[in-house]
């Protein structure tokens, strides 16, 4: 099974509930009855989501966090990899070392860099702003250039013999 972890869908939630009300300023304990979370929970969140550059923080009397962005322009995909680090379904797919030892002569590792994309593309495609408002039919990202040039290259359908044979 894919998951995120708690903590990133706690992140997403308290990001959702910050997008609703852009404007404001939010101290981590209104932030927290707010949203319904753990106080502590939303301390860290807050300092991990302002050094990821998604929350601005303002000190003193008035102070506390803020978006740093409009809610339009923070998708999920950077809130991931804020919270969890780069996007990846297998290891061999995030650019950096991998400890498999059959990586190199893997049959399907291209592969997994096709789905890899898939799943960064569809959350790119949805932001804060999405999030924060009425739920809408869901739309089916559509896949890069690639996957329309692989369904382009499929050979086309034969004819069916048994239609043929009534005309």
């Amino acid at each position: 099974m894919i998951r995120i972890s708690r903590l990133t869908d706690y992140g997403i939630v308290l990001l959702a509930h910050m997008a609703g009300h852009p404007q404001r300023v939010h101290t981590a304990a209104e932030a927290a009855a707010e949203a319904r979370l753990p106080l502590p929970t939303v301390s860290k969140l807050l300092r991990a989501l302002a050094k990821a550059g998604l929350l601005a923080s303002q000190r003193g009397v008035k102070g506390g966090y803020g978006l740093a962005h409009p809610p339009a322009q923070i998708t999920v995909a950077r809130i991931v990899t804020a919270l969890e680090g780069p996007i990846a379904i297998t290891a061999c797919t995030t650019g950096g070392p991998s400890d498999c030892a059959h990586e190199r002569r893997c049959p399907v590792r291209g592969h997994w860099s096709l789905i890899n994309l898939a799943v960064r593309e569809a959350l790119e495609s949805i932001t804060l702003a999405d999030l924060a408002s009425q739920p809408r039919p869901i739309r089916l990202p559509t896949l890069s250039a690639k996957s329309a040039l692989d369904a382009a290259a499929q050979p086309p359908p034969r004819p069916d013999p048994a239609r043929q044979e009534r005309r």
